[in-house]
């Protein structure tokens, strides 16, 4: 027997607690999604009906078999009923396949109205939510909580109707053939009732317990098994530790199963003994009223068929609740991040604005990002057993925690020390004012962490800002169609990301009714197009996952053709070139003046040429614009920006630091 299940049997029944009761808002919410299908489960009942019937013809055409077409000498009554035993399967087996496939259209129907919905949902969440959320926990509710509620579709709510109608119906037909044998059948009904009653809440916390471990698991492939993650683990030689952590989160769901199917395999096994002292209390009843003459023995041989029949269904719809309960969980799991509100959202009444001018003004804006958390828009309208706002571990998740994990130790963390070039603060941004005329280029400078980049992820709305407003042509955005915003507002981030299709590919993604002459045109502009030429496939090579066969460089610069392929009048861009050889630098610095002519920009300079030619530089330290102005005025300030050009930009000054290399043993001429 496997070590690790080991004592299952004594914690398999342990005691639920209160908020695990289910709720049966989940249930009728269910129901809704099922609307559109009224007509196809009005058929699949109507076959429920019709197979029920079918099925309790067999018992009854037995007992005329016995006491009269044998008991006569009967053939040819003899002859029809055999014919009979053998056409009821067939029309039986044909109605069947009309009703899966019914079934099946409705369950995977109403799991793909699922499915495109929680997807749906999911595209509208702010980038906070993302940041604050486990990809591999997302797919794990995309792909096998979604197949639970499928199977809670297609297998447990149509058991329950079909087991339902084939109980009632086979106890009319018992109570018309033998009352007396009908009642003996049913003492043993409270034996069935009273088990399910106390394993279904078991069973469900089991469910449910399995369902998140296997999250935890699909969390931790999610972060090793991409490229990034792969490369990490290689190059630290992590692999055997890996699979050992991958082994322990596997072996957590293995047993999770075990749990749940032994519990399962226990309780129905007690059922069957149930239901076996049942029949053979009514066949020992039924023999002796047979010896007394009270009826034929085609009565009790019937009897017994219909009893087998009753059991049957019987148990399944006793154990309905449990089967229900544990298959709703994964209703439940899916309706957990559809519920979870909207925070960046469009007004019924926004705005769409064919053409923008590109004035760009940021009015007393404040931000914080843990300011949604603290607000309490993560937290389920309803109890809700998982969050899904918490930045839980993945590598160490099986680490004990005191429940906290990713939040926050309270103000005094989070409100660091002022002195110093510490960027450590509770507001990413502090009352941040500016204005940009149409055309003008802005360049952002300052220190790491002193919220550039933060400011670059307002303007498009990737977050709203906690206080303040931000306004493009005297429009707030929140006023604004986000469409409106996409259309208008280009961005180029310094860690670019292409999808693992063809150079093509992504590059419509910006336009994907773009033409080859377009496609060409915006290559050239991006100084690109030569080197695309050059791919075995052209424009049609793929670029792998995330782009890993290209350079930086060259991903930069296909990043930048993307972004002119859109023609934003508006540009963001965190000119990353600082990581790149000479070469790609000079062709994406030239790329970078070829998309700013025209638009109004905003860039995060790392290059000097950059911001001279800027019609305004914002210093940015701590969250706030401590100094704005021309290079040129700034420099005479003599404040923090003449101590950033004298570090990071003048020329004069950045000379590459010489390596120290300790003196060998040999050469040392210090005496021993």
């Amino acid at each position: 027997m496997n070590p690790h299940a080991s004592g299952w049997f004594r914690t398999i029944y342990a005691g639920t607690s209160s908020d695990q009761r289910f709720d049966w808002r989940i249930l009728r919410r269910t129901f809704r999604y099922a609307r559109p299908y009224r007509r196809q489960i009005a058929l699949m009942f109507g076959t429920i009906l019709l197979t029920s019937a079918l099925a309790l013809t067999p018992p009854l055409i037995l007992r005329e078999i016995i006491d009269n077409a044998l008991s006569n000498n009967d053939l040819q009554l003899l002859t029809i009923l055999s014919v009979m035993l053998v056409l009821i399967p067939i029309v039986n087996a044909g109605v069947l396949v009309y009703q899966r496939w019914l079934n099946a259209n409705i369950g995977e129907g109403l799991i793909y109205d699922l499915r495109t919905g929680l997807f749906d949902h999911l595209q509208k969440k702010s980038l906070r939510f993302f940041t604050h959320t486990k990809t591999g926990e997302l797919m794990s509710r995309l792909n096998n909580d979604v197949v639970g509620a499928q199977r809670a579709v297609n297998t447990t709510l149509v058991s329950i109707v079909t087991n339902s109608v084939a109980v009632i119906s086979t106890l009319i037909v018992m109570l018309a053939l033998e009352w007396r044998l009908t009642i003996l059948g049913l003492i043993v009904l409270p034996f069935f009732i009273y088990p399910a009653q106390k394993v279904a809440p078991v069973l469900r916390r089991l469910a449910r317990h399995q369902m998140e471990e296997n999250a935890k698991m699909n969390a931790l492939m999610n972060e090793t098994l991409n490229i990034s993650g792969v490369m990490l683990v290689k190059l630290f030689g992590r692999a055997e530790s890996e699979s050992q952590r991958f082994d322990s989160r596997a072996a957590t769901v293995r047993d999770a199963g075990i749990k749940q199917a032994m519990a399962g395999s226990v309780f129905f096994a007690f059922l069957g003994l149930i239901g076996a002292v049942g029949t053979a209390i009514v066949y020992y009843v039924g023999g002796r009223l047979v010896l007394e003459d009270v009826f034929t023995i085609g009565t009790i041989v019937a009897f017994a068929a219909l009893l087998t029949q009753l059991y049957g269904p019987l148990q399944a719809l006793v154990n309905a609740p449990v089967d229900f309960m544990t298959s709703m969980t994964s209703f439940e799991r899916v309706f957990e991040v559809l519920d979870l509100p909207v925070d960046i959202d469009e007004k019924p009444d926004a705005i769409a604005l064919s053409t923008v001018r590109g004035e760009v003004k940021f009015d007393h804006v404040r931000f914080r990002y843990d300011a949604l958390g603290d607000s309490g828009l993560f937290r389920k309208a309803v109890t809700r057993h998982g969050d899904m706002s918490s930045v839980s571990r993945v590598l160490s998740a099986d680490a004990k925690s005191n429940g906290n994990e990713g939040a926050s130790n309270g103000k005094a963390d989070l409100e660091m020390a002022k002195d110093g070039d510490s960027q450590a603060r509770a507001w990413a941004l502090d009352d941040v004012n500016f204005e940009i005329a149409p055309g003008q280029l802005v360049a952002l400078v300052g220190p790491s962490g002193a919220g550039k980049t933060t400011i670059t992820y307002l303007l498009p709305r990737l977050y709203d800002p906690t206080e303040g407003h931000i306004l493009i042509d005297g429009h707030d955005l929140r006023d604004l169609k986000l469409g409106t915003l996409s259309q208008h507002i280009g961005m180029v981030t310094q860690e670019t990301y292409l999808f693992h299709d063809t150079v093509r590919m992504n590059l419509l993604y910006a336009k994907p009714d773009a033409t080859e002459d377009e496609l060409m045109a915006v290559c050239q502009a991006a100084n690109i197009y030569d080197f695309i030429m050059g791919l075995p496939d052209g424009f049609d090579t793929v670029v792998g996952e995330r782009g890993y066969r290209l350079s930086g460089g060259e991903k930069q610069r296909i990043a930048i053709a993307r972004v002119l392929l859109k023609d934003p009048r508006i540009l963001v861009l965190d000119e990353a070139t600082s990581h790149l050889d000479s070469e790609s630098e000079k062709l994406i610095q030239m790329a970078l003046e070829g998309a700013m002519q025209g638009r109004t920009s905003i860039v995060i300079a790392h290059r000097l040429s950059t911001i001279l030619a800027a019609d305004m530089i914002l210093v940015i330290d701590r969250g706030q614009i401590i100094e704005r102005g021309t290079h040129q005025e700034l420099l005479s300030q003599g404040g923090r920006y003449k101590e950033l050009y004298d570090t990071q930009f003048n020329p004069q000054r950045q000379q590459e630091p010489v390596l120290s290399v300790p003196a060998s043993s040999e050469d040392d001429p210090s005496p021993n």
